[in-house]
C-alpha cells in the first residue's frame, strides 16, 4: 500500500512501503556506512527482535537529539521496525560502528508528536519528503497534530 494523501490525515494505519528498487540501495548502503561508523546527520543502525521470528532485525534510523532527550520518528508510519519495537516492549539496541547501546523506546502520545515531527521535519525534510506526503517544517499546528497519528515517535532512553 501507498500512503495517498487521506492517510496524512492522521491515519493509525499509514505506511508507506519501500519500493523494492532504489529503497532497498539507499537502506543498504546507509546501513552498512553507519555499521562501519560513518554516521550520516545522526544516522544509527537500530535491531530489534522480530515480532514474529524473534530474529533480529536492523534498519537505518535518524537518531533526532531535542531538548536533552533523543527520538526516532518513522516518517513512512507504522513499518515493521516500529511493529517490532512495539512487540519488544521497547527494548532495542541503537549502533553507530562499533557502539552499540542498549536502549529502550517509548512511544510518544500523539498530542505531543507535533513539536518533534516539525524538527525531525526541519532536519531531514530533504531526505523523508517523499514519504510524509507534502508536510514540511512549515505546515501549521494544524496540520502537524492531525497527521500525527501516523507518524510514530519514540523517546530513546539508555536501558537500566
Amino acid at each position: 500500500m501507498t500512503a495517498t494523501p487521506a492517510d496524512r490525515s492522521g491515519s493509525p494505519r499509514r505506511y508507506v512501503r519501500p519500493d523494492h528498487g532504489m529503497d532497498r540501495r539507499l537502506n543498504a548502503l546507509v546501513r552498512w556506512l553507519t555499521a562501519h561508523g560513518v554516521s550520516l546527520l545522526g544516522s544509527r543502525v537500530l535491531t530489534v527482535p522480530g515480532r514474529r521470528s524473534g530474529q533480529p532485525r536492523s534498519t537505518p534510523v535518524n537518531l533526532l537529539r531535542l531538548d536533552g532527550h533523543g527520538y526516532l520518528v518513522s516518517p513512512r508510519g507504522h513499518t515493521e521496525w516500529v511493529r517490532n519495537v512495539r512487540a519488544a516492549g521497547g527494548e532495542a539496541e541503537l549502533r553507530l560502528g562499533r557502539r552499540t547501546e542498549r536502549v529502550v523506546l517509548t512511544e510518544v502520545p500523539v498530542a505531543e508528536r507535533p513539536a518533534v515531527l516539525r524538527v525531525y521535519l526541519r532536519r531531514w525534510g530533504w531526505e523523508v519528503g517523499r514519504f510524509v506526503e507534502g508536510l514540511t517544517p512549515d505546515a501549521t499546528d494544524a496540520e502537524l497534530s492531525d497527521a500525527a497519528p501516523g507518524f510514530p515517535v519514540f523517546r530513546v532512553t539508555p536501558a537500566a
